[in-house]
Order: C-alpha cells, then structure tokens, then sequence
C-alpha cells in the first residue's frame, strides 16, 4: 500500500487533502479532493494548477454526485436474455474475466486476431491502454470516433506539415493580441488539456478576437469580427484569407522565406481563390474576408483556437491544411503568444504496437485505403469505423466477430445510429465497461463497472500532445467493485498469457515519467510539474519534416498519393453539390454544439446538471419558425434522408435562417431501459457515415447535411 493510499484511509474525523487532475471532460483542471474515512467529501479547484487556477466547471464541480450516484454500476453482469431485453445476472470479476478471455481466445483461434475489434470513446485515461491491449491481443483494429472526425485529423496533418502538433501558448508570460476562434466554442467545451479558464482569460487579454462560426456563440456576440459561415465551407473562407495575405503581401516575408518549403507555388495555387469567389460558397461578405485576414496578419503575436466543426466533412484535411498556415504565414509560430510546439513532458505511452506483425498492420481495416487514419501518415493508426461497422455486419472484407467497448456510448456517438445498431446486433460476443448502464452496454454479453476518475491512478500531460503540464490523477476513493480501464487490461492480458500489457499499471506511468526525474508517487505529492518552455525550438534543428520546415507544399502528401496543397471541395450533402436532394431537405444542418453541463453523452444522470439542460435544443431562425408553425420550445422534428429525431426549439436570431443547429450525444438514462430514449432524440440518427469519405482520412459526413423540420405534435 503506497503512502497515498494510506492518506486516502486517515481515521474518521481527519480529512486528507489530494491533489488530482479532474477528467469529466478533455480540459485537465488541477483539482484538490477532500477525503474522510475513505469518502470522498468535497472536490475544488487547486489555486496552484496553471490550468484553471483553482477554477472547475459545473461538471467538475458536482464529481461526488458523479462518484456516489446510485445508478452507478457496481459489478460485473452476464447477458441472460437475448441481445437488448435487458436481462442480467450477478457475477464476479474471475467469472467475468475468465469468461472474456476464454471467448477471445476461441474467436482469435478460429478467425484470427484482427476479427476481434474494440472501441473506445474520446481520449482520457483509458483510450491508449485500449490500443495497447489491442496490440499486445494481435489485432490491429481499433477505433475511436475522433480519430478520423475530432482533433486527430489536426494531429496527423499538423506533424506531416510541420513536424510536429502546435498548442496556444496559454500557459506562457505574453497574452495573444488577436485570438480567432474558429470552429470551436472553447468556453463550453475545454478540449485536449485547454481548459475553459484558459480560454476565456485569453479572450479576456486579447485586443481583437476573431469567430468563425455559423452560430453567434458567447464568444461571437464578443468578436470585433464574426465570420458567419456556411457549415461545410470553411476551406473556401480559409483559402480566401491565405489569398488575401499573401496577395496584399501581409505574410512575415522573414519567416516565411527562411522556414517555410513552397511558398511559390501556394501563392500561385490560391490566386483563384478570391474572396469575391468565396462569398457565394462561404456566405460572407468579401468585405468580411478581407477585414478578417487584415486583422489576424497584421496583430501580432495572434493565435488560431480550431474545434472539431472543420473535421466534420470529407474533406477535413485539406481544410486542416489551409487553416494551419494562416498563423504559419504570419509568423506566428513558436514565439511568446502564437503557436508553440510543447516541451513533451511525459515520455511516448507504449502502445505495443511493435507487437504488430507487417501482415496484422496490413489487415487494418481501412489502413491501406486511408492512410493518415491508419496507415503510414498516422500518429497512432486507427481503424476506419464505417469499414469497421462493415465487417461486422457483412463479414467483408473479413468478419468481426467481437466487440470490447470501453467509455463509449457508441449508439449516441457514432453516426448513423441504426446502421450502428444493426451492426453491433450481429456479433458474437461484446463486452462493454462504463461508470453507468447506458443503451450501448444493454447489447453487451458482459458489462463491466468502470472506474471514475478519482478512483484511479493515471498521469496527464496537457495540452494533449504537447505535454507543457503533467498532472497526477491519483485514485483517492473506490466505490463498489469498480475497476480503472487500466486494470482490466492489465487482467485480461495476464489470463490471456499475452506477450505486453502485463505489468502494474504505477510501472507504465514510472516509465513514462522518466524523463523529468519524477515518480507516480512523487507527482500525486506535487500535483503538477510545469515544464520550463522553451520558444523558438526549430532555430536549432529546423522542423521534423523531409526539408526541415514547415511545408506548404507538402511533400510528405505527395510522397503518399494525395495532394500536396490545399483545396476547396463542397461537402458531398449540400446545396451546391446536390441540388436535387435540397428541393426535399432545404435546410442547412449543423451538429455538435457543444453543452456546458455535459460532456458528449456523459453526465445525464447527474440532478443538478440536468436541472440545467433538462431537454435538447435545436436552434432555429425567427423566420425559419415563423414558416413551419413552430414557437420557441416546442419540440420540432429534424429529419435527413437517413432518419429523424426530435429537439425542442430555440428560436434566435444568432443563426442564420437557412441552417438548423442540433445538439449531439442525446439519450435519456431517466427513461425506460434498455433504450434509454436513445431514438428520440440522437443526433447521430440524422448523420452520414457512408461514402465519399476524405481521401487520406476517412472522415465522413457529420455536419452541413440537408434536412427538413415540421413541429412535432
């Protein structure tokens, strides 16, 4: 027993004081847990954390209704009645994992190691053990939603473009003069170690702010300039800034001279690219273009805070490509204020991936095809999920027959829902481990209780990949008989007499943290190392890439089959590109507004947050309402050629009158199981994960979709 672990039991009447990182969401806030007698009693702020400074976000701040709610799930269950009636029995973690093991080693026996796939949610603690298990298993597949749909495609285009994936400098001395926001709603969502609080003190510094954004966001009503783009249209709006900044010549000719390969031919490429020729795409004043672009070129230092709206179409990198040399143009990169490589304070997670023979890696579903998703040009390769889905239903090119499910409630969270549904009902065996029962787990053949995330031991350095802040998430608390990802893994591979995966959970983050001098142990103590940063790193070696700077012109893209420069592409579901499927679906829509008191699917559950947001919005113009009959909070039915659902509506003038906004992640735990409301009210029922996807990527179609509306009676 470790010294935290004897705090965490001090005699009733004392209360211990534990430094720990909360992980409700992506955002990473320093957080000071309060234990007596082995209960967690009060979760705050730490003061000390550079993230948030002693801050929490509504979620953060109801984590003890999170750890002790009474629906959560409190030991293994075995399926007893047929896939979805919601019949379970009791029964212990050597039955569960025995059982596992055993049905994984007969499906690897008789189909092969890569017919056992496992799914993951957004990326916490847990989500590169599940690669790590999947490795050490043999298998190659494994995916995660936002891996070809959320912030990976920004990893993966940002390394082949310039070596490595820059951060906001939020944690430096010098506030960012202008901070455009594209895309991205950060006061609601804190992504990838970028929490809240960093992003409203940096609006709070900055002189000029910039949105991008069809929605008139807090953020947006606070814009000296708000961009109001067409969902699906913002590589034409970049290309047209990338125009203006190089035709009036507002780029940092120093820079770009010295560090930058194919200036030239960018120049020339985005010539046609006028803003005259993206007003009609984009639905923004050239005039708007222009000011924009002047603006962000000539304030400096400047920053660009991107979200996952610009990853939500199949056409995401080139539109990654395009928005990234906005600051790179303006030389705005790794200087006090602008955008900053990180220190990488923590060592590279071992995947095992090594484990891999050339033939598994060459059975990854979606690798030879996508290959910045799964392939050469990844970061960590990934299954292509649609693929994925495929095999499992069809058994092309080759059949999945297992399914392991670890913080992810795929129903919600996958798009298109019933294509989803149908496929998870043909396998044979799933597994499913979570903090609560959810319509997802209801399919599953076993379901396990997870962990939450002061009841279990992990590091985190944030902002994700740049690790310029390392935290220690140390378990002060275990309620039930909940277990960490992590241990499970760990269980599994020992039963399974696998090659990796095996060794305690504290002896993997030891070695990750090897490199700043520092135990698990030690960091619990501390809380968080803040890494001395260092600016201006590429002065001593260049940057990571094939010509050591930062390519325009990639070369990297090229080498690969893909384009080397950016491009405007309609989205395949549009006005522009299908004109025939608008005259029955007119409509605009966009997905993924992000709630403040939820994260994705999770905390539904919690009275006080759902108090909040009892229902789903969808936001709608005055005049758009006015047409169908509907008034503000009616629900209204939101329909696509794939399905449709049901929000209530929020009738403002913040959107434009031709787009709906609809809001993601809906089920209702409140309601009658085994579904949960999962088909009232699911986004995910409306969107499009079948083909034309992004030729390096993978990514399907998630927002500018068409649809109609009517009010629901």
């Amino acid at each position: 027993m470790t010294p935290a672990e004897v705090s965490v039991e001090a005699t009733d009447g004392e209360t211990t004081v534990l430094k720990s990182v909360c992980r409700s969401c992506h955002g990473g806030c320093g957080t000071l847990l309060h234990v007596r007698g082995g209960e967690l009693i009060k979760v705050e702020g730490d003061p000390d954390s550079p993230l948030n400074r002693g801050r929490l976000c509504p979620i953060g701040t109801v984590t003890r209704d999170l750890v002790y709610h009474p629906d959560r799930l409190k030991y293994p269950m075995r399926r007893v009645g047929k896939r979805g009636s919601g019949q379970w029995d009791r029964i212990t973690w050597d039955e569960a994992l025995d059982e596992i093991a055993a049905r994984l080693g007969d499906i690897k026996a008789k189909y092969g190691a890569e017919s056992i796939a496992l799914g993951t949610g957004t990326g916490r603690h847990h989500i590169r053990w599940v690669s790590r298990f999947g490795h050490a298993l043999g298998t190659p597949n494994w995916a995660e939603p936002g891996f070809a749909q959320c912030f990976h495609p920004r990893v993966n285009t940002c390394i082949l473009t310039m070596g490595d994936y820059p951060v906001c400098d939020f944690t430096g001395d010098v506030a960012a003069e202008t901070v455009m926001y594209w895309g991205h709603n950060p006061v609601n969502s804190g992504p990838d170690g970028e929490t809240r609080f960093n992003a409203r003190d940096s609006a709070a510094a900055a002189k000029h702010i910039i949105v991008v954004d069809p929605r008139e966001t807090e953020l947006a009503k606070r814009a000296e300039i708000w961009l109001q783009v067409r969902p699906g249209a913002d590589d034409a709006l970049g290309l047209a800034m990338l125009n203006v900044i190089i035709g009036e010549k507002l780029y940092d000719e120093v820079f770009v001279s010295r560090w930058t390969h194919g200036f030239a031919e960018l120049a020339a490429h985005v010539r046609q690219y006028t803003p005259e020729w993206a007003e009609p795409i984009t639905w923004v004043s050239a005039e708007k273009i222009r000011a924009a672009a002047r603006l962000f070129a000539q304030a400096k230092p400047a920053l660009l805070e991107w979200g996952c709206a610009i990853e939500h179409t199949p056409k995401c990198i080139q539109t990654i490509r395009a928005l990234s040399m906005l600051p790179v143009l303006t030389g705005n990169i790794e200087i006090p204020g602008g955008w900053v490589f990180g220190m990488k304070g923590i060592g590279r997670f071992p995947s095992l991936i090594e484990l891999l023979s050339p033939e598994a890696n060459a059975k990854r579903l979606g690798g030879q095809q996508f290959k910045l998703l799964g392939g050469e040009g990844a970061d960590l390769p990934a299954a292509h999920i649609p693929t994925l889905l495929q095999a499992m239903r069809e058994g092309k090119p080759y059949p999945v027959k297992a399914f392991l499910v670890f913080g992810n409630n795929t129903l919600t969270t996958y798009a298109n829902s019933s294509l989803v549904y149908e496929s998870l009902m043909k396998l044979d065996f799933m597994v499913n481990a979570d903090l609560f029962m959810t319509p997802t787990a209801e399919l599953a053949d076993i379901v396990l209780p997870a962990a939450s995330w002061p009841e279990l031991d992990q590091i985190a350095g944030l902002p994700t990949i740049a690790a310029n802040v390392v935290l220690g998430q140390q378990k002060a608390v275990r309620v039930h008989e909940c277990k960490a990802d992590e241990e499970i893994f760990t269980e599994l591979a020992r039963r399974m007499n696998l090659p990796g995966c095996t060794e305690p959970v504290r002896d993997v983050l030891n070695s990750q943290l090897k490199g700043l001098g520092i135990t698990f142990e030690e960091l619990t103590q501390k809380g968080f190392v803040k890494v001395p940063f260092k600016y201006g790193k590429h002065e001593e070696k260049g940057f990571k890439t094939p010509t050591g700077k930062i390519e325009l012109y990639s070369t990297r893209l090229e080498d690969m089959g893909y384009a080397p420069l950016p491009y405007y592409e309609e989205p395949p579901e549009s006005p522009i590109a299908s004109p025939e499927i608008a005259k029955d679906f007119p409509l605009v829509l966009t997905t993924g507004g992000r709630i403040p008191f939820y994260f994705n699917s999770e905390h539904r559950q919690l009275p006080k947050l759902r108090k909040a947001r009892r229902d789903p919005q969808a936001e709608i113009h005055p005049e758009t309402a006015a047409r169908f009959g509907i008034n503000n909070g009616d629900w209204m039915w939101i329909e696509t050629r794939r399905g449709r659902m049901k929000q209530k509506a929020k009738v403002t003038t913040g959107i434009d009158a031709r787009v709906i906004n609809a809001e993601h992640a809906w089920w209702f735990p409140d309601e009658e199981g085994p579904e949960y409301g999962v088909w009232k009210s699911n986004v995910n029922l409306l969107t499009n994960n079948e083909p034309p996807y992004d030729p390096a990527m993978g990514t399907y179609q998630l927002r500018a979709l068409l649809c109609r509306i009517g009010k629901a009676e």
